[in-house]
């Protein structure tokens, strides 16, 4: 059975011209004019742009996210008609760079002697390894596994939260997200890398972001929403030596009057951590596209109801 595929990315040209070295059987790629939008039966899209556009699709029956997070196609008021998969097991290597590059570079002391060294100043300071230190994960899935993974090379304690506390490689100890309050208070470090659901919405309030620990450092890696980042704001102006690394945001690009771009205290990147690469999020798909003609179950399916 033939196949009509719509694109939906920023850079249709690049995906167009990976897809067609894949020389998929009986799959055509279609142009980039609204007609296409009638014709697909399989979308390739970026869930922004998606979304907007579900309800023209009238052929859609599957449809590849190029993201990880596909919130915007999970809203109680879309169409769920349609099997929705995401991207999964490419991202864990690339957030852990991201995550430890930030977390040795504060622990190390980095940003203290390259001032030291404009002012040709000699002084050793104090570091602290991450020998010993806890590590209280957000989240459990493939992208945390592999952080888990990376913090015990270090000799970390590793901690886990997740809605179902099921047990995953890697880590020390796997509780419940409602646990939360209690694992705060006894990490040196937090990353959150979940996804955006009712369940997450404002997890890390003003009450929770009080039990952190004086010399604490968050990084919020997985959806803005999880985070209250006018709290965090006026948090780290009151606990100078607390840190914040932040690369995802409800607003995004963050508003330039936030107050959060004014803590010394907090970095602030460009939705950078994890970024998909072309090459990849192709595979993926082609992987899928093989199993989808032979009617046998897609990888990275998503639950509708759970939105991830």
């Amino acid at each position: 059975m033939a196949h009509k595929l719509l694109l939906l990315t920023q850079d249709n040209d690049k995906y167009r011209q990976l897809l067609s070295h894949c020389q998929l059987p009986e799959l055509t790629i279609l142009g980039d004019d609204p007609s296409s939008i009638c014709e697909a039966d399989i979308w390739f899209a970026e869930p922004q742009l998606a979304a907007p556009l579900l309800n023209l699709g009238s052929e859609l029956k599957w449809m590849q996210s190029t993201f990880a997070g596909v919130d915007k196609l999970t809203g109680s008021r879309q169409r769920r008609d349609y099997a929705l998969t995401n991207i999964k097991g490419i991202f864990g290597p690339l957030m852990s760079e991201y995550l430890f590059g930030y977390l040795l570079a504060h622990q190390r002391e980095h940003a203290k002697y390259k001032q030291q060294q404009q002012q040709q100043q000699w002084a050793p300071g104090n570091f602290r390894t991450l020998q010993g230190q806890h590590l209280l994960l957000l989240g459990t899935g493939s992208i945390a596994q592999h952080i888990a993974q990376t913090a015990k090379h270090f000799g970390m304690t590793v901690t886990g939260l997740s809605k179902s506390a099921v047990s995953k490689p890697y880590f020390d100890h796997i509780d419940t997200i409602e646990q939360l309050a209690t694992y705060l208070p006894k990490a040196q470090a937090i990353a959150s890398i979940l996804p955006s659901t009712l369940d997450t919405e404002n997890l890390l309030n003003a009450d929770m972001l009080a039990l952190l620990p004086p010399e604490s450092v968050l990084f919020n890696l997985g959806r803005g929403n999880v985070l209250d980042l006018d709290a965090l704001a006026k948090q780290l102006k009151q606990q100078p030596k607390q840190h914040a690394v932040l690369d995802v945001f409800n607003q995004e690009p963050l508003s330039s009057e936030h107050p959060i771009w004014q803590c010394p205290n907090a970095i602030i990147t460009p939705h950078i951590a994890a970024p998909s690469f072309p090459e990849q999020v192709v595979e993926v798909f082609a992987d899928n596209y093989r199993l989808w003609r032979q009617q046998h179950p897609l990888k990275h399916q998503v639950d509708f109801i759970k939105g991830y």
